[in-house]
């Protein structure tokens, strides 16, 4: 991926300092309740950090750190998209969070263990809202020969 390179004002370019990773674009606003959500899938885990009345803060995914195709479903992922959004966090400073998941992915509880560790935040509840069948598919009919 290489060195990025970060333009001053006065026009000089510094080698070697590297953008932080999604992090400068916050606003400055203090956020101390939020709700982090996160949504595992097979292929995929998207984390998205909300305001309690739901309006969104920050996000991150598998994919938006450069995981590609099975690795974007794997536990390893979802820690780093947790630390990331854990910064995040803490520059906010936010104090307490309650957690909602989706889905029944591997990277489930690897992205709130992350989150936990980075942003130092205290956790109040974890939901589990992953969506259940009533009953299904239906059976197909009998074959008529």
């Amino acid at each position: 991926m290489g060195k990025k390179r970060v333009v001053k004002k006065g026009g000089e370019a510094k080698e070697g300092v590297t953008a932080g990773r999604g992090t400068g674009r916050l606003s400055r606003r203090k956020l101390e309740h939020g709700v982090l959500h996160v949504q595992a899938t097979y292929n995929n885990t998207k984390v998205i950090l909300t305001e309690p009345d739901g309006g969104a803060v920050a996000w991150s995914s598998s994919g938006s750190l450069g995981f590609k195709g099975a690795k974007k479903g794997t536990p390893f992922a979802a820690a780093q998209m947790g630390e990331l959004l854990g910064e995040k966090a803490k520059a906010l400073g936010l104090k307490e969070i309650r957690v909602v998941v989706r889905g029944v992915g591997s990277g489930r509880e690897s992205a709130i263990r992350a989150f936990l560790a980075r942003s130092g935040a205290v956790i109040s509840t974890i939901e589990d809202r992953t969506p259940v069948p009533f009953n299904g598919p239906q059976p197909p009919k009998p074959r008529r020969v």
